[in-house]
């Protein structure tokens, strides 16, 4: 391993000393250019990961760890003051922007062109930041931590991970669209800048982020399982280590099987026909065939046959009994017509001392309402008072009704 990364080293130092006056010309002047360089180096370089193209169609920028490089090597505090951290980066973008829009609206464009490039660089810097991070996450996942040697020291660097991750995204949320839109003003490339292109930045970023928040979820889970098991074998071997003389016992003649033992799936699913799945007509049909041969046509046709004749007469007279609760339902709507006023179903009934629960009367008053044709029901009005169930929502008690003429 510590062979590969010397050689990886030494050809990324030759990379940047063979090409050292294009990366200079980038550093100093924030891009460059893909006509100043040879299709054949800018593809080294892209390659390489010194440099990298932010957007399409957009010149070619120094990563973040090369330009680190050269700031902490030439002593360059013109542009040391990009930092990681969201409240800071957008303090910066913000102070930027106002310094280009003064410098614009004072007619000084060497000024307000400097600023915006120093603001370019900046916003470029803070995405490749954000994406470099990322990028780092995804191959610690990649490599499932296989740079620790114990379990619990994968849990450990797994949390440690979505703690970062969770930073990130808690910086994300900083990010307020309408005050960069507000530093921007209706200057063409400030809005470029802080609103379209960070936008996209941030949105890209977001959502890879959550992806990879999922992933530590899953890595940290299948972790935990395997450390529960292990504990558990660890746990076994234990006491048969304690315990030499100890034998199993016959678990699978026992009426009860311990929970640890019994792992094993069921061998039959519980299972019931559908009667609405066309898929299982043909089992149903062969069911009902079954039936059909345990009772065979015959026997039902004998069955018929031994049965008494059937004779039609003429049915007795009877007399339908008029009921007391239609009744008394009906003089309670016709003491309502009368009145002309409200009037409570449990008050009428109290008033006339009617024999019935205040439940089933209740009942009756309203089937006689909605009993009631069409062109009389609307000349009611029915009210329903009660409350709401504490514990069951959509239910609503019934404590009593109140009818009126409409």
């Amino acid at each position: 391993m510590s062979d590969h990364l010397k050689q990886a080293g030494l050809s990324f130092l030759r990379q940047l000393a063979r090409h050292a006056e294009p990366i200079m010309e980038a550093y100093l002047a924030g891009s460059i250019a893909d006509q100043a360089l040879e299709s054949g180096v800018r593809e080294r370089l892209l390659k390489d990961g010194i440099l990298y193209r932010p957007e399409p169609g957009a010149d070619l920028h120094l990563r973040r760890v090369v330009r680190a490089l050269l700031e902490e090597a030439l002593r360059d505090d013109r542009n040391r003051r990009i930092d990681a951290n969201t409240g800071s980066a957008l303090a910066t973008f913000k102070t930027l922007a106002d310094h280009y829009k003064e410098a614009h609206h004072q007619g000084d464009y060497a000024a307000a062109e400097a600023y915006l490039g120093d603001l370019k660089e900046h916003v470029y810097a803070f995405g490749e930041t954000l994406s470099h991070g990322i990028r780092v996450l995804w191959s610690r996942i990649n490599n499932e931590f296989g740079y620790v040697g114990t379990l619990d020291a994968k849990i450990r660097e797994n949390e440690l991970a979505q703690s970062q991750v969770s930073e990130l995204l808690a910086g994300l949320e900083l990010v307020s669209f309408e005050v960069l839109a507000e530093s921007a003003g209706d200057l063409r490339e400030l809005r470029h800048l802080l609103v379209t292109n960070l936008q996209r930045t941030i949105g890209s970023c977001a959502q890879e982020l959550s992806i990879v928040q999922g992933r530590l979820l899953e890595l940290l889970g299948r972790f935990r399982e395997i450390r529960g098991r292990t504990r558990l074998i660890k746990g076994w071997l234990l006491h048969l280590t304690q315990h030499p003389e100890y034998q199993v016992g016959p678990h699978a003649a026992g009426s009860a099987i311990p929970a640890l033992v019994n792992r094993a799936a069921p061998a039959l699913a519980p299972a019931s026909l559908s009667l609405h799945d066309p898929t299982q007509e043909a089992v149903l049909l062969a069911l009902l065939a079954q039936v059909r041969s345990l009772h065979p046509r015959e026997s039902r046709v004998q069955a018929l046959a031994e049965a008494p004749a059937l004779t039609l007469t003429v049915p007795d007279d009877f007399e339908v009994r008029s009921s007391t609760t239609r009744a008394a339902v009906a003089a309670y709507f016709c003491e309502v017509i009368d009145s002309g006023e409200a009037l409570s179903a449990l008050d009428y009934r109290d008033s006339r001392s009617l024999p019935w629960d205040a439940e089933s009367w209740l009942y009756q008053v309203l089937g006689g309402y909605e009993g009631l044709p069409e062109e009389q029901k609307r000349h009611f009005e029915l009210e329903t008072i009660g409350e709401v169930h504490p514990l069951y929502s959509g239910n609503f008690i019934i404590r009593d009704l109140r009818l009126w003429l409409v």
